[in-house]
């Protein structure tokens, strides 16, 4: 009679640790960027009194909200992901 193999055995094999890493991440982002919009946002109104306010005109509570500091170290860099190698070959003449 065979060994029965565990159940966990046969369906988490470390081949798709790499998958579970990446589902991961996009859950954990997509759950930062839902609770950010919950708190933070200036449009979301959950409580009772924020809600009969109506439409606000928060123009600087919105900028505040959209330039936050991952947008601003964004902004002061180049959309490069490697500087140096790109300087490299766009300096490079045949």
């Amino acid at each position: 009679m065979a060994a029965k193999i565990p159940s966990y055995k046969q369906w988490i094999k470390p081949e798709i640790y790499p998958l579970f890493l990446a589902v991961a991440t996009a859950l954990s982002m997509g759950g930062f960027v839902m609770a950010r919009s919950i708190a933070v946002n200036p449009d979301v109104r959950i409580s009772k009194q924020d809600r009969e306010a109506g439409v606000l005109e928060n123009y600087k509570e919105g900028e505040v909200y959209k330039n936050h500091r991952l947008r601003h170290y964004a902004l002061k860099h180049g959309p490069q992901i490697m500087p140096s190698l790109n300087n490299y070959f766009s300096s490079y003449s045949h």
